[in-house]
């Protein structure tokens, strides 16, 4: 069959989109991982699919898959490029949508200066619900966060690593370092990801704070590998920065790839986070 696609970025984590109203898409991990591949297909981070809504009100559903294959909960970045792509394609009006996910609903809004700003939903911070098997573990507090030590079982390693664990409709596992750059996320990263304290992987983050209002951040993402940049990263590094004591909102996040504005006032309150999306070209290839 012939797919036709879009391909997009925003802050250079990069995505395949994919129409499945006006095209019928019944594809399997390994379809998923070869449009993925960055030599034997398209090439992308996440494929987002665009699908009619199951839940009143709703005006899109969204569905991810990482490059591995596998389908994921939630992609901050690609639900900016989302509004973006319904918006330019005629599928629909509005400059604010409504969209489910498998982690809930989100509310997309393309903003006049032409950046987009996703309501993200309240942060989950209960660790079990994250999920976070805390069991026989002594957290250390700091400011209104709890850190939880994870031993990585890496040689020369005296002292665990220090963790606040954050779910933005998907795990976040998020470190603070002295310096971002030097840190090597293809040693530590899986290290993280497949730590057996979360039951359903996670996305690792080392969070270096440049001030009050501005950090630089770098993830390894689950299924992923790292990223230039990552949305739901991005509000889980905010969220544990304002809990730890040491960011006030908004926040301004500096990846690889671009910068996004994350603001946050608090517990029980939505993320919300601005940011651009771009379209990049579009194209079609047969499966």
């Amino acid at each position: 069959m012939k797919l036709h696609f879009t391909k997009m970025h925003g802050a250079g984590n990069d995505f395949i989109v994919i129409d499945a109203i006006n095209q019928d898409i019944a594809f399997t991990p390994a379809q998923w991982q070869r449009l993925a591949d960055r030599r034997f297909g398209i090439g992308a981070d996440q494929i987002l699919v665009v699908e009619k809504p199951r839940l009143p009100g709703c005006d899109f559903r969204y569905r991810i898959y990482n490059n591995d294959g596998g389908e994921v909960e939630q992609c901050g970045n690609g639900a900016r490029a989302f509004v973006k792509f319904v918006s330019e394609k005629g599928l629909s009006s509005k400059a604010s949508i409504r969209v489910e996910t498998m982690a809930g609903v989100i509310a997309p809004r393309l903003e006049l200066d032409g950046s987009i700003t996703v309501d993200m939903g309240a942060p989950v911070l209960e660790p079990a619900l994250v999920p976070f098997d805390a069991a026989g573990l002594t957290g250390v507090a700091e400011g209104a966060d709890l850190l939880w030590p994870l031993d990585l079982a890496l040689p020369g390693q005296t002292s665990p690593v220090l963790v606040s664990v954050v779910s933005m409709g998907n795990p976040h596992a998020v470190q603070v370092v002295d310096d971002v750059d030097a840190q090597d996320l293809e040693v530590t990263g899986p290290r993280i990801e497949h730590h057996p304290r979360f039951p359903r992987r996670v996305n690792a983050g080392y969070m270096q704070v440049v001030n009050r209002q501005h950090v630089k951040l770098r993830v390894f993402e689950r299924g992923a590998g790292e990223t230039l940049a990552c949305g739901t990263g991005a509000c889980a590094a905010a969220v544990a920065g304002i809990r730890r004591g040491l960011l006030d909102s908004p926040v301004r996040i500096s990846a690889r790839g671009g910068e996004l504005s994350i603001a946050w006032q608090g517990p029980g309150h939505p993320v919300l986070m601005t940011g651009p999306a771009v379209t990049v070209f579009e194209g079609t290839i047969e499966l």
